[in-house]
Order: structure tokens, then C-alpha cells, then sequence
């Protein structure tokens, strides 16, 4: 578990309102979390825009969309992001075990449910209005395959795990405050035996990808039920969620649990300053979560 940034795996690219929104969830770990969250409308729009390319009527309606999901999300998801919150804190001065720092995992993954569900009808009318864009979502699949292959793939094993422990440092010391050289250390052992693998990650998004266009082509292909078009991408969604492929959700499970185990082990190495500092920090988030969601 990269702490407290957890990283989050949605639906097709069309689909990504979800995870642009659901994204809330986890940005406690992040800079400018009151700032980053009300601009979430306009920024969650020109996201999805970059893949799809909107007409003018889409525009409007993916606008409304997006503000009244983000709207439903601020009154009913932020007080129980705030209470994921208040458990890490109360967890914060003392260890904590591997399977502890699961039981997080499923949580997250109700609160990323609970939006996709909210949002399903939207995604629904988008993507059956799509046609001849799906040329444009091709593409931008293309290109953020180039980028990935560059920035992780191409990279050697010693290069990938720098990276990885830069990321993880920086998210672990915006929790806890600057780590020490035994911790940075134990955390570089534990990134150089991970079995993470960037190609295997990448054979993975563009099974993903390929789904979603076959799906998506269904949906644009001829006239569909709306009843018919929801259980498409319903069953797309599960297939991304969970792999149709058994080995990678094996290494999926592991990663998962590497993720968690991490963690475990970083945070029972924190001194009594340290988790101190995580305490202050966790409160700040549940401050700033309180006020985002108490505006309408």
C-alpha cells in the first residue's frame, strides 16, 4: 500500500469520470487537497476530453454530469473519506500488521463503487453517443502506451527502482516528515525484491484497452438498449477490475499484499516523533475534508 496515496485502477478511459472523481479518496495524500478538489469539475472535463475529443452537445452534458456527481460526492462520500481518515489516525501511534494495513483495501475499494455506481448512467449515454470518436480515444490509448514504455519499461532495473523509491519516500515523508537513512534503506531493499514488472502492467492496460473498444464499438455499432448498453459495461468493468487473465491476478494480489507489507514495515519503523507528525497531518486532511464537504 503506497501510503497514503493509493493507487487506483478504473474503467475504460471513457469511464474515467470515475476515477477522476473517486480520486477524492485518496487525495489526503496530496498538496492543495481544498484547491485540487473544488477545481475537480474543470479538470476532471478537460481530462476526459483529452481521450474523447467532445462534440459541443457532449460538452454540455458531460459538464452537467460532472458537477452533479462531484456534488453527490462532496455530501455523501467526503464524511466517510473523512472516517477512513479518523481510523488511520487512531491506528497512527501504535504498529500495525500486515493483514491491518489490508483491511484499508476493501474500504477503498467500496468508496470507488459507490461512485462508479452514481456515475454509471452518464458513462452509459457518453459512451453510446461516441462513434466515430473512438478513432481519437485509439489513438490517445497509442500514445499513452509510448509514454508508459518510456517512463517505465524502457527503464533498467536499477532506473525503475530508483524511481519507485523516490515516489515512495515522497509520499511517505509527506505523512510522517523526513525518514531517516535505515529507513530509506529498508525501503530501497524492499522495492529492488518487488515483483513489480512495468510489462507485465503494460500487456495488462492494453488487454484493457482493446476491451473497451471492442465494447465500446458494440455499443456504437448499431441501435442498443439502454438496459443492454449497461450490462456491456458493466461486464466490461468487471473484466478491468478483475482480470480475465488467472497469472495476472495473481501478480495483482501480490502486489497488493507487497503494497501492504511495505507499509506495515515503514510505519512501525516511524519513532514516536514521527507518527506524532502523521497524527498532526491525518487531522489536517480530516480538517480540510470536513470543510470541503460542509460547501454547497
Amino acid at each position: 500500500m503506497h501510503f497514503p496515496c493509493l493507487s487506483t485502477t478504473t474503467a475504460s478511459r471513457v469511464a474515467r469520470i470515475i476515477g477522476l472523481l473517486a480520486l477524492t479518496a485518496v487525495l489526503a495524500a496530496c498538496n492543495a487537497i481544498k484547491l485540487g478538489y473544488n477545481n475537480l469539475d474543470e479538470v476532471a472535463y478537460w481530462w476526459l476530453d483529452g481521450y474523447v475529443d467532445f462534440t459541443d452537445e457532449q460538452a454540455t452534458l458531460v459538464r452537467q454530469d460532472i458537477a452533479r456527481i462531484h456534488l453527490w460526492h462532496r455530501t455523501h462520500e467526503l464524511p466517510r473519506v473523512g472516517a477512513l481518515l479518523r481510523e488511520l489516525e487512531e491506528l497512527a501511534p501504535n504498529d500495525i500488521s500486515t493483514p491491518r494495513a489490508c483491511a484499508f483495501v476493501p474500504a477503498l475499494r467500496e468508496r470507488l463503487q459507490a461512485v462508479a455506481d452514481q456515475a454509471e448512467p452518464a458513462v452509459v449515454t457518453l459512451a453510446m453517443g461516441l462513434g466515430p470518436q473512438l478513432q481519437h480515444l485509439e489513438r490517445k490509448y497509442e500514445k499513452n502506451n509510448a509514454d508508459y514504455r518510456k517512463e517505465w519499461v524502457k527503464l533498467s532495473p536499477a532506473e525503475q527502482a530508483d524511481k519507485r523509491v523516490r515516489k515512495f519516500l515522497e509520499r511517505g515523508e509527506m505523512i510522517y516528515g523526513a525518514l531517516d537513512e535505515p529507513q530509506r534503506i529498508a525501503l530501497r531493499r524492499q522495492v529492488e525484491q518487488s515483483v513489480f514488472d512495468p510489462r507485465r502492467i503494460l500487456a495488462e492496460r492494453q488487454r484493457r484497452q482493446q476491451d473497451a473498444l471492442q465494447t465500446l464499438r458494440k455499443l456504437t455499432g448499431q441501435p442498443v438498449p439502454f438496459s443492454e448498453a449497461r450490462r456491456l459495461l458493466r461486464d466490461y468493468l468487471a473484466r478491468a477490475q478483475e482480470s480475465p487473465d488467472a497469472a495476472y491476478r495473481g501478480y495483482q494480489e501480490k502486489l497488493v499484499e507487497e503494497s501492504c507489507r511495505s507499509f506495515a514495515a515503514l510505519h512501525n519503523s516511524t519513532t514516536a516523533s514521527q507518527r506524532a507528525a502523521a497524527v498532526r497531518q491525518l487531522r489536517a486532511y480530516q480538517r480540510d475534508f470536513a470543510e470541503l464537504a460542509a460547501r454547497r
